[in-house]
């Protein structure tokens, strides 16, 4: 049901702005401040018209009607001023729960929506805030003729503005996706497609982040690198020495625990234990010695019994 209002509402969002331009894509006001949001149209706006509505979608929720301009309701709060081609809304002593995307619309035949205007009141900041640049690896790339950019906000209390430049260029918003955690917080995904040739340049892709009106923005850079084949020749020779050699280290370690004979070491071999007997009190010791002498030939005494009184 959700997803059926959501397709609905963006269907008329993409036929109104024939009909109806707001001026500012993203406003910033501070907490207790007075936020105006304008919207303009072909037509003339008349005063006390039924026809001038404005809605406001937070993330998350469908789109929910804020004020009608034909009724004098909650005046403290909202207030829908119209100068013929210019329809704006005023909000008073703005909160954070304020903030969101904001609608003007008209319905002179059907009922349309003006391109958006996004507010967003105090900081979004928050302490588990930050910002990453995605951008396609040489082999990843997922269609020929373009490269796909991404720049993700995390953990954020309300909207944030992301644009994008290219090496100080500005360029279009791109298309923005939210997700919302368990604990209430944010992450925006903001998604561009460049030309091949255009990502391939060298250029510096900038991701500008603003959190609030006064703060410095978070600016993250993605910038496409590819190694040519002559430095990665560079790597190949002490790459091939080092893992030759540590084979080498690896084998001889294995022969040297394995068969150290091999090597001209002879291992250590135990004398047998001497065995003992013992008969009517008389105790017998048998003792076997192996000794070598100079000419290298074994020999192997045995030594005699020894008796010893009980």
């Amino acid at each position: 049901m959700l997803f059926t209002k959501y397709l609905l509402f963006s269907l008329l969002v993409v036929e109104v702005q024939l009909f109806l331009h707001q001026l500012e894509s993203f406003l910033f006001v501070n907490i207790n401040d007075t936020a105006k949001i304008q919207c303009s149209s072909k037509e003339q706006f008349l005063a006390g018209s039924i026809t001038a509505q404005w809605y406001r979608r937070r993330e998350g929720e469908a789109p929910m009607l804020i004020k009608r301009c034909s009724d004098n309701q909650n005046v403290n709060k909202v207030a829908c001023i119209s100068e013929g081609h210019n329809l704006t809304l005023e909000i008073y002593n703005a909160q954070r729960n304020d903030s969101g995307v904001y609608y003007c619309t008209s319905s002179y035949i059907i009922l349309t929506f003006g391109n958006g205007s996004t507010l967003i009141v105090g900081d979004s900041y928050t302490s588990s805030s930050w910002v990453l640049t995605l951008a396609p690896s040489p082999h990843g790339l997922l269609s020929p003729g373009t490269a796909d950019l991404a720049c993700v906000v995390h953990g954020v209390s309300n909207p944030v503005q992301i644009s994008w430049s290219f090496s100080g260029d500005l360029q279009e918003q791109g298309l923005m996706h939210s997700l919302k955690a368990k604990d209430g917080s944010f992450v925006f995904i903001n998604h561009i497609s460049v030309p091949m040739d255009t990502w391939t340049s060298g250029k510096n892709f900038t991701c500008d982040v603003k959190f609030n009106s006064s703060g410095k923005s978070v600016k993250k850079i993605a910038r496409y690198i590819e190694a040519s084949a002559r430095e990665c020749s560079l790597y190949i020779v002490p790459l091939a020495a080092g893992a030759g050699l540590l084979l080498l280290v690896v084998s001889l370690s294995l022969v040297w625990t394995l068969c150290p004979s091999a090597l001209g070491f002879q291992p250590r071999v135990s004398a047998p234990p001497a065995s003992e007997e013992n008969q009517d009190g008389i105790l017998y010791s048998h003792l076997d010695f192996d000794s070598r002498n100079r000419n290298r030939r074994t020999m192997q005494p045995l030594a005699r019994g020894k008796r010893v009184k009980a």
